[in-house]
């Protein structure tokens, strides 16, 4: 087949349509910098309109003393102001070889006469004429003749330094000028020393910049998705709601967790509206400079009454719209100047009409209470991390541009990510095509994914890390407790795989479950991830009748859900029904009780924890063969699935209960910070 021709580049000039027209020819933009060049390029061609390429070689003092003894030197010209000795040669004498080679071409005898041929430079006049008269009486040869000249020089003459002094300051004035102005190719943008109160919004407009992602590439948010599509409708058809008496909200803040599709939905939501969409970061009003947030607040908010009706979007609020006053050695006089100026434009004696906020954080806690109220972001949208069905969604967009094998599951995939975020979800999904690519497959199948979930979750896999013999088989029994507890007990999370393969900085191995998708918890599925977190612990006790440091992760685990027992839930009888959970506080738990009751409280703690280790010996010791048939199996293999852990001591008595599709109640949900699902053991070493 021929090679297929390379086309040219196309010119501004050529036709690029097909046809014979040609385009319109734009007219070059003339730029002051041209002016500069031009006036610059004069002044070098001055400096050099005395020095004519006369003297076209130079040559040191030693062959100057060379052609003197042979007698070529016709005459001398001493050019004072640049310290130059030019040399005439003779004209019978600039035909000789060694000239013609110095010089690189022939003179003429004629050219000889009236230009010199070599040239060089002396320090000092004094000793130069010294030098000469010594080798003339020495040599016995006539002194040459010599004249002493001047060549211009245009540089050291006051009037080219007077006028290069004018068009400098001419120039800077000019450009001053610009940058104050803004004026375009000025340099005065945004980032300008004279514009920095200026506004670092980016705008995103019909005719301008474009966002290529609509709502379709938003999935998992359907609830998020029609709040904010109303917005959008809102601007569109106004009068469809005007005309019943309702007003258009100032404002709607995304609240949810760092990866949770916020931004994403912002950026859709600039897709999809046909009106001008502001676009900036919080700490994109934050400067070295007093005054500059404000003043850049107001400029914002300026070209949007410009634009309007529009919409505005400031991502992480919490940079600038922290509380006032509750800290006064941590306040920020520029950051509060900042927020007034923010809350005034949104909602202040003169409001706006047309121009909606919205805003995005993951710390609505911290956000000011002025901010928050109706009339400035008159929706909270919240923006929870996905369930299972949320999940598959998330998963189908992704999953778009990979090529995957035909027998994947995605709603198993989604099912063994739970708590994952849409960020993580994609993260999961760019793993697992690097490890297909890694293997060389031609499609990316479940066990990449699989794969792709341990990495993301575990962390990079260390198969050659060195580990001693008695602490793989420690390892091992470690993790086979684990497996048996929960495979035993009936409120523990469905065990999905266990493994000693070393993942991460820290974890030498762990078991995965499935944690089902549940709002609320009893006393007796809390003391059930209790005991299944304590099952390596209680395994090593029995085994080797010694413990290791493996379970620092686990204690850690059961010590805070055990005081979220006692002191959030008030599952405890000696405590009662008291909550010292406050969530508006920094750290949450607070200590409005004396020292007794603290004791009380460590002291339930201690026995809540003491009764569940009790309760896990037991089911171990009953159990100790099947623990000791998967901590062998362990150590052959490194890695067990559900199916072999089923073919090796039998099926799971309590089958996972499925949820009813059904609509869920509105329950309050437990603090996020007391109820952590176990997904995974970190053995430290």
């Amino acid at each position: 087949m021929a090679k297929e021709d390379k086309q040219p580049p196309k010119f501004p000039f050529q036709p690029v349509n097909g046809n014979d027209e040609k385009p319109e020819r734009k007219t070059p933009k003339f730029s002051l910098y041209w002016i500069y060049a031009i006036v610059f390029a004069v002044l070098i061609g001055f400096q050099f309109i005395g020095m004519k390429p006369e003297a076209i070689a130079t040559t040191p003092e030693e062959f100057f003393s060379s052609m003197l003894k042979n007698g070529d030197v016709a005459k001398l010209d001493k050019v004072t102001n640049t310290n130059t000795v030019k040399i005439y040669i003779k004209a019978d004498s600039i035909g000789k070889k060694f000239y013609v080679d110095k010089i690189n071409k022939r003179f003429d005898a004629e050219k000889a006469k009236t230009a010199p041929a070599f040239f060089f430079k002396v320090t000092d006049w004094t000793s130069f004429e010294q030098r000469l008269a010594k080798f003339y009486d020495d040599n016995k040869i006539d002194p040459i003749p010599a004249n002493a000249i001047t060549d211009p020089d245009w540089f050291n003459s006051g009037i080219v330094n007077i006028l290069i002094s004018v068009i400098m300051f001419v120039g800077l004035w000019v450009l001053l000028m610009r940058k104050m102005g803004g004026g375009p190719g000025g340099g005065g943008g945004p980032g300008g020393i004279f514009n920095i109160g200026k506004s670092k919004a980016t705008l995103f407009e019909k005719g301008g910049t474009k966002v290529n992602i609509t709502f379709t590439d938003v999935a998992g948010l359907d609830e998020a998705k029609v709040e904010v599509m109303e917005i959008v409708d809102f601007l569109k058809n106004p009068k469809k709601y005007t005309a019943l008496g309702g007003k258009i909200p100032k404002g709607a803040l995304l609240i949810g967790p760092p990866g949770t599709g916020k931004t994403l939905l912002a950026k859709a939501m600039a897709g999809e509206a046909q009106v001008p969409f502001f676009s900036l970061s919080g700490s994109d009003f934050v400067e070295m400079f007093v005054g500059v947030g404000a003043s850049r607040v107001r400029d914002l908010f300026k070209q949007a009454r410009e634009k309007a009706p529009c919409i505005i979007f400031i991502d992480e609020i919490d940079a600038i719209g922290r509380a006032r006053g509750k800290n006064m050695m941590m306040s920020n006089d520029e950051r509060e100047n900042t927020l007034n100026q923010l809350l005034v434009e949104m909602d202040g004696f003169g409001g706006d009409t047309g121009i909606i906020i919205l805003a995005a954080t993951n710390r609505p806690d911290v956000l000011d209470s002025a901010l928050l109220r109706p009339g400035r972001f008159d929706r909270q949208i919240t923006i929870d991390k996905p369930d299972v069905k949320g999940r598959e969604a998330i998963f189908k967009v992704h999953l778009l541009p990979i090529k995957v094998s035909e027998t994947l599951d995605v709603l198993k995939l989604a099912e063994q990510t739970p708590g994952f975020a849409g960020a993580d979800i994609a993260n999961v999904c760019n793993e697992a095509a690097l490890i297909a690519a890694r293997k060389d497959k031609q499609s990316v199948e479940m066990i990449d994914f699989q794969d792709a979930i341990d990495r993301v979750i575990g962390g990079l896999e260390k198969k050659n890390k060195i580990i001693a013999p008695h602490e793989k088989e420690i390892i091992a029994y470690h993790e086979a407790g684990h497996a048996v507890c929960g495979w035993f007990l009936e409120h523990a999370y469905p065990l999905l795989k266990v493994t000693i393969v070393p993942r991460g900085t820290a974890a030498l191995g762990y078991a995965q479950y499935t944690p089902t998708e549940q709002y609320l918890y009893n006393v007796d599925q809390l003391m059930d991830q209790i005991c299944m977190t304590l099952g390596g612990r209680a395994s090593e006790q029995i085994f080797f009748g010694k413990i290791s440091t493996g379970a620092s992760n686990d204690l850690q685990q059961i010590t805070r859900m055990a005081y979220g027992m006692v002191t959030a839930y008030g599952m405890s009888d000696k405590i009662g029904n008291v909550s010292f959970y406050d969530p508006t506080t920094e750290n949450s738990f607070t200590k409005p009780f004396s020292e007794g009751t603290g004791k009380i409280i460590d002291e339930e703690v201690k026995n809540i924890i003491d009764k569940a280790y009790t309760q896990t010996l037991q089911l171990l010791t009953d159990k100790k063969e099947q623990v000791e048939i998967l901590a062998k199996a362990l150590l052959s293999k490194e890695v067990l699935h559900k199916s072999d852990v089923e073919e090796l001591i039998g099926k799971r008595p309590f089958e996972s209960k499925k949820i009813l599709e059904a609509e869920p109640e509105i329950v309050i949900a437990p603090p996020e910070s007391t109820i952590i699902p176990i997904e995974g053991d970190n053995t430290i070493a």
